[in-house]
């Protein structure tokens, strides 16, 4: 009979499909290793298995014991799928920014899961890290997967991925890409291939453009399981011991942007539904290709499945939300209400570490400027110098609140703003009606809204600012 004894022996062994790229025939041909059929819908299946087994090997997983982890939902998914095939106990920590999708397939499994809140320093007790530690000293028979720094991810990649790799393309691959999370596929997967070729194969990394690997700030972005988040507050940015720099040839940065219409029309055109950072991995691959010829061979890795975030890179609303689509042109959009030369400029934000007195300074300004006294504040470090992301938008600045609270001598000018923030400000996507805007700020009785354009604030705007263009449209017509 051609059956399998369980779903462990449905773990990896995935398959590999020509990509048409925008230059097909005339640049390197591109294959894509679909991850997202292994059994638990990803190629984090791989390393929860040989974790898992290799703690046993060492004696520090046993019968009734419970696996621990942190995690942004992947991994959490395969150890969860592996611990319910083999009777174990598991218990993982979820960021909130993650997809509901993701937290629903971990409880499916039997998983108990953990919310902690995203964007927090290293160091904080309650960053998921911390707190799967916690749970993990406090809890009898526990062992802690660790995939961060745990030498069997990169482990199982060198012993299952890139033979299928190598063996798949009959040892022909020149070019393999990649995203880093962990750094486990990219380390071990190459590792494998550059040794089985002699050298030969380059290993390239594709990575979000904010993320600290290639470059960025680390500020936070919007594809899940890939990169490296920075806190402006972490005291130290302690990088993966998964992740093997010497492997690794070149980093290219991707945006948002490109990551998740790349995803959307490779569901479209192709019929291969996949997450963010496989959009991140094969926008990377599509320029790695065009600068070679035909005689190479490009394989990228898609990590996982799209059906995790319908909710989010396939749902128009929630892209038009964060101003990554532009919407419909033929009517007025809220970006309209911004002119050109306001857009131009880094939005004005005060940084939650400032003092009571800065901000007020800075609100005072913005009043003699001819500006409404109403700032966006958070976490952002260099208090105005970049524009923020939507995450960092954790509260807003009025310069009366601010004033009345000092005069009153509820605060004193030297606290830090950071105590003392009110709300978020409203956001809208550039994109979405300038009609249905209006409606929600009116309704809302708001005076001062936030303009995301690609997930970033790009300006503010109030109820007059859309009346404006909703009249010049009107105009028009």
């Amino acid at each position: 009979m051609d059956v399998h004894e369980s779903a462990l022996e449905l773990i990896g062994r995935t398959p590999l499909v020509r990509l048409r790229t925008p230059d097909d025939g005339r640049s390197a041909p591109v294959y894509a290793k679909l991850e997202y059929l292994s059994v638990g819908g990803s190629i984090k299946d791989r390393i929860a298995l040989g974790m898992i087994e290799q703690a046993e090997r060492d004696g520090l997983l046993r019968p009734g014991g419970t696996v621990i982890e942190a995690t942004s939902g992947n991994t959490g998914a395969g150890l969860a799928l592996v611990a319910a095939a083999k009777g174990y106990r598991a218990v993982l920590v979820l960021p909130d920014r993650t997809s509901a999708e993701k937290i629903a397939t971990l409880r499916a499994f039997g998983a108990e899961v953990e919310v902690r809140p995203a964007g927090l320093p290293a160091e904080d007790p309650e960053h998921p890290l911390n707190v799967a530690a916690r749970i993990a000293e406090q809890t009898p028979g526990a062992w802690l997967a660790g995939q961060y720094d745990n030498p069997a991810n990169p482990g199982a990649h060198y012993l299952t991925t890139g033979p299928e790799i190598w063996r798949q393309t009959d040892g022909r691959i020149t070019h393999l890409v990649s995203c880093i999370g962990t750094g486990g596929t990219i380390s071990g997967t190459g590792r494998y291939l550059k040794e089985a070729s002699g050298g030969t194969v380059r290993v390239i990394g594709a990575d979000p453009a904010s993320s600290v690997y290639s470059g960025g700030d680390g500020r936070p972005y919007f594809v899940e399981a890939a990169g490296h988040f920075r806190h402006p507050e972490t005291v130290e940015d302690v990088w993966p011991q998964s992740y093997h720099q010497d492997v690794v040839d070149d980093v290219l940065p991707v945006t948002d942007r490109d990551s998740l219409l790349t995803v959307r029309r490779l569901a479209r055109e192709q019929g291969l539904l996949v997450g963010g950072s496989a959009g991140t991995a094969v926008a990377a691959a599509e320029r790695v290709a065009a600068g070679l010829g035909p005689d190479d061979l490009v394989v990228v890795i898609l990590p996982d499945s799209g059906r995790q975030y319908l909710s989010k890179y396939f749902d128009d609303g929630w892209l038009l939300r964060l101003g990554f689509l532009d919407g419909d042109g033929s009517a007025a959009r809220v970006g309209d209400a911004l002119p050109a030369a306001v857009r131009a400029q880094p939005l004005p934000y005060v940084n939650r570490r400032a003092t009571v007195g800065e901000a007020l300074a800075l609100l005072r300004a913005r009043r003699a400027g001819g500006a409404e006294p109403v700032l966006p504040a958070g976490p952002c470090p260099t208090g105005g110098e970049r524009r923020p992301t939507a995450p960092e938008l954790s509260g807003s600045l009025a310069l009366d609140t601010l004033t009345r609270a000092v005069e009153l001598g509820q605060i004193a000018p030297g606290d830090p703003v950071g105590d003392h923030l009110g709300a978020p400000l409203p956001q809208f996507g550039a994109g979405q009606p300038a009609v249905a805007a209006l409606a929600e700020l009116t309704e809302r009785g708001v005076e001062t809204a936030v303009v995301l354009h690609d997930g970033q604030a790009v300006g503010l705007i109030g109820p007059q600012d859309l009346h404006a263009v909703l009249r010049a449209a009107g105009a028009a017509r």
